[in-house]
């Protein structure tokens, strides 16, 4: 019998103490009392990784060797070493029966026994809770050292700032690299000077050659802001700070918005903050922390020198990224893809080639187009009757329904004359049980297009609503487009367009359609919301 074994731990420390030598050394002994043979590269272990997931390395080659049929069966310790979840230890031993590779477990041999089955069950939920149990007590403990000072809340730690390698989160080890010091100095320094911006701070870092903190040669601007508003670098490392939320952001309206998590700040009581060395000094950092906070409100995506119409609808068709407002010295006003402006994608060879939009050309084109579509709701209408599909008549469809619900009636007493017929001993019982089958399997294919069809009809008379509710909200409109000033517009932009889609001269415009015929006095857009909302859309292409 071709056998392969798999071991895993947790933890580095735990790999550090043996762990994994001790569990292979526990199965190669097993294997040697049974006479079996057990090949070195059948072997597959995962060093410090979490039996929360399924995505391990060792645990994915045992699987892709098990698709090659290079083994009959896999042998572990215990079912929390294969995963800590019983769903997953389900998934996995199913899997691996498909491909003909048995699992057997050392400390408790599993069968097809009931009894065996409801112990790896037992089992599988006990490891799933411990793993949940384990990990509240960990995340409370670190709350009560956090807050106590004897542990550092950093994964990696602040530049300028070096940890003792034996001992990494230990507060009173902590020491400040003289060098990288030096620069954050200058940094704050530098940034407070009249003309100094994040811009030329990072170009001149990365002209002089002084690589970034995780050894890039490019610096960018997120990063110096990220250590100029770090508190760290006055003696405070926060943690607690942030918790997790519904994502409701997004780069672009042609990017998903994600695995659908973000971040929010929580209270401020519920920081906890723990002290460590200084680099700069509070008057210091308060001044850059007032610097920033006065160069946000007057950047220019933040002037009102011109009222972009179309602010955070319009996406580059190039590269998929969103495009923002900018005011050149020459007075001229354009919306320019955020890929072609970025210093890092720049430096990496990734810059966008996409032309500047112009932005009162594009806000007319659309504006226009979007009084089109009010002016002759029709257009709505049609976009509404091609999402849902099909162009049926209501009588067309209630004829086919009446012929469905006979031809069902029909087919039952079908059915019931051939039970008198096998009664009275006119046919056998196989013919009997194969006619029988035919007319039921007939009957149900019916009943199942006349469902859908009774699905379509409920659906027309829905559509039905909503157009005529578009039409009423387009008569009241109507009126106001030729006198509606900026805002008047912006809201109705907002409410009407998803996104606008520009690929160098072509742009295509994104519609939001209300599908509830409750209508127009709910926002169609939720575009600065919620971008999982699943909106139906109409699009319509123009030239620029």
């Amino acid at each position: 019998m071709r056998i392969a074994i798999y071991v895993r731990v947790s933890t580095h420390r735990q790999a550090q103490t043996q762990t994994i030598e001790q569990q292979i050394e526990r199965l190669q002994a097993h294997i040697r009392d049974k006479g079996w043979i057990l090949e070195a590269e059948h072997i597959y272990q995962d060093n410090g990784y979490s039996g929360a997931k399924l995505n391990r390395p060792g645990l994915d080659a045992l699987r892709d060797h098990a698709v090659l049929a290079d083994f009959d069966l896999v042998l572990i310790t215990a079912p929390d070493r294969l995963a800590r979840n019983y769903v997953h230890q389900v998934l996995i031993i199913e899997d691996l029966a498909k491909r003909g590779v048995a699992v057997e477990f050392l400390d408790r041999p599993m069968s097809d026994d009931p009894h065996d089955q409801l112990l790896l069950q037992i089992r599988g939920a006990v490891a799933e809770y411990e793993r949940t149990l384990i990990a509240d007590r960990m995340r409370r403990g670190r709350l009560n050292k956090y807050r106590a000072g004897k542990l550092i809340p950093w994964t990696r730690p602040p530049y300028g700032y070096r940890v003792d390698p034996d001992h990494p989160r230990e507060p009173a080890l902590l020491q400040l690299d003289a060098a990288d010091t030096a620069i954050v100095l200058q940094m704050f320094e530098e940034y407070l000077e009249p003309r100094s911006t994040l811009y030329s701070i990072a170009k001149r870092l990365s002209d002089l050659g002084i690589p970034t903190p995780t050894g890039k040669p490019r610096w960018n601007v997120s990063s110096l802001r990220w250590i100029l508003t770090n508190t760290a670098y006055v003696g405070r490392a926060v943690t607690n700070r942030t918790c997790s939320v519904p994502a409701k952001h997004r780069k672009s309206a042609m990017l998903p918005a994600g695995p659908g998590v973000g971040w929010a700040l929580r209270p401020e009581e519920d920081w906890i903050v723990v002290p460590v060395p200084a680099i700069v000094s509070q008057e210091i950092f308060d001044r850059v922390q007032a610097k920033l906070s006065t160069n946000q409100k007057t950047s220019p995506r933040n002037n009102k020198s011109y009222q972009y119409l179309l602010r955070g609808l319009v996406s580059c068709g190039v590269c998929r990224l969103s495009a923002t407002g900018r005011t050149q010295s020459s007075g001229h006003h354009y919306y320019v893809c955020r890929g072609r402006t970025d210093a890092l994608r720049a430096a990496q060879g990734q810059r966008c080639t996409a032309r500047y939009m112009p932005a009162n050309q594009l806000d007319e084109l659309v504006w226009q187009d979007l009084c089109a579509v009010l002016v002759d709701p029709e257009i709505v209408r049609h976009a509404l009757e091609r999402a849902h599909g099909g162009h049926w008549l209501p009588q067309e469809l209630q004829a086919q329904v009446s012929a469905l619900t006979k031809a069902i009636q029909q087919l039952e007493h079908y059915q019931e004359r051939l039970l008198e017929a096998y009664l009275v001993n006119i046919i056998e019982l196989p013919e009997f049980e194969r006619k029988r089958k035919e007319i039921s399997q007939k009957r149900d294919a019916l009943q199942k297009q006349s469902l859908q069809l009774q699905a379509t009809a409920t659906q027309r008379i829905a559509l039905s609503q909503v157009a005529d509710s578009i039409e009423i909200f387009c008569a009241k409109i109507r009126p106001m487009l030729e006198q509606a000033d900026f805002d008047q517009r912006r809201q109705l932009v907002e409410l009407l367009v998803d996104h606008v889609v520009v690929t160098n001269g072509d742009v295509e415009i994104h519609y939001v359609i209300p599908s509830q015929p409750e209508g127009p006095h709910v926002p169609f857009s939720h575009l600065c919301l919620d971008y999982r909302n699943h909106l139906r859309r109409s699009q319509r292409g123009s030239r620029l």
